[in-house]
């Protein structure tokens, strides 16, 4: 009998018991290729064209701050127009991009090659794009040592406030709205001045010398203003987290609640730290900038895009691209990391819509 002509005949049909080819099986299932959270959210990141361009543009800056200063023929703090035994030849200073002094000139007429000055020089004679590397390459470094200053200092206040809460919770929480109340702008100007005072017989003769003094009183300013965004950020994340299962199968077996935060809850916050982390590097490349600005930030001779910027000032009439390129320089690094920030937060953050 034809099972296929009579479905409701109570005979076996063999057939439907003859093993599935290894192709049969593979159609029927068809399974997703293993994967983690990390590899996930690169390959949406990758996906944002956006993102991914400003992650190769932010790369190549900071290549180029390393790696040029390592074959330029020129030193940031070297004035060209002095030499031993001889008067200061004012012909260097305050050069147009490609010109040359007279010394230089005088070797291109004997036939001599003269690395050319591709920005200019500045008021001292300082060849001026190895300036604008250096000082990119300060600004990205302070950039990204103080965002580490920040997140170190916040994740752990953060923590201890979120899953201790009660009385521990109430007190960190006040002194984070009373640092919250306090103007920005004129405290970390305030304490700049401070420190810069204190610190500097201090650490004479010590390492810290040659960072300056400027430097370290930056990366404290940060370690004790700009910690209470990420602290409360943390907080909240663990406030949450801190009610789930396995919180409370951990504290059953006895655990102890930094072994709880180190290996549970911190892990499942990773995607706002590092958004946050993003986010915070362009915050402080820029408050670095108004600071040199201001003449709070690095020491001369070392420059930084600020101090840059802020030099220019005396002669922006006369010579506008001094000003400008710093400016642009600023400009392009803050605006890549805010939206690599960005694509990160869209990539990493699971609650959001894909």
């Amino acid at each position: 009998m034809d099972m296929k002509k009579n479905p409701f005949s109570l005979h076996v049909n063999v057939d439907d018991f003859i093993p599935a080819t290894d192709a049969e099986k593979e159609y029927m299932v068809q399974m997703r290729p293993s994967t983690t959270f990390f590899k996930d959210g690169m390959k949406r990141l990758v996906k944002n064209h956006i993102a991914f361009a400003s992650l190769i543009i932010i790369i190549l800056i900071t290549l180029a701050s390393i790696v040029i200063p390592f074959f330029w023929p020129y030193k940031y703090d070297a004035m060209l127009g002095i030499r031993p035994g001889k008067p200061v030849d004012k012909s260097y200073n305050n050069l147009a991009p490609f010109e040359y002094g007279k010394t230089e000139l005088k070797k291109i007429e004997n036939g001599e090659k003269v690395f050319p000055h591709v920005f200019g020089t500045d008021s001292s004679g300082r060849d001026y794009f190895i300036r604008v590397v250096y000082g990119t390459r300060i600004s990205l470094a302070v950039g990204f040592f103080a965002s580490i200053i920040v997140l170190i200092i916040g994740m752990t206040v953060g923590s201890i406030a979120g899953y201790c809460g009660g009385k521990v919770d109430l007190i960190i929480m006040r002194i984070v709205d009373i640092i919250y109340s306090l103007p920005d702008m004129l405290m970390v100007i305030l304490l700049a001045t401070v420190m810069k005072q204190v610190l500097g017989p201090a650490i004479d003769g010590t390492v810290l010398a040659k960072l300056g003094s400027n430097i370290i009183s930056l990366f404290l300013v940060f370690a004790l203003l700009y910690w209470v965004s990420m602290s409360r950020l943390i907080r909240g994340q663990i406030l949450s987290l801190r009610e789930q299962e396995y919180v409370l199968a951990a504290r059953a077996t006895g655990a102890k609640g930094s072994w709880i935060i180190r290996k549970h809850l911190l892990p499942n916050c990773i995607s706002v730290v590092i958004i946050s982390t993003a986010l915070q590097i362009p915050s402080a490349i820029f408050t670095e900038s108004y600071l040199s600005f201001l003449g709070l930030g690095v020491n001369a001779p070392m420059p930084s895009l600020g101090s840059l910027a802020s030099d220019a000032l005396n002669g922006v009439s006369t010579y506008p691209y001094r000003l400008v390129i710093p400016a642009i320089a600023i400009s392009l690094i803050v605006l890549s990391l805010n939206l690599f920030g960005d694509g990160l937060r869209d990539a990493f953050d699971p609650k959001l819509k894909r």
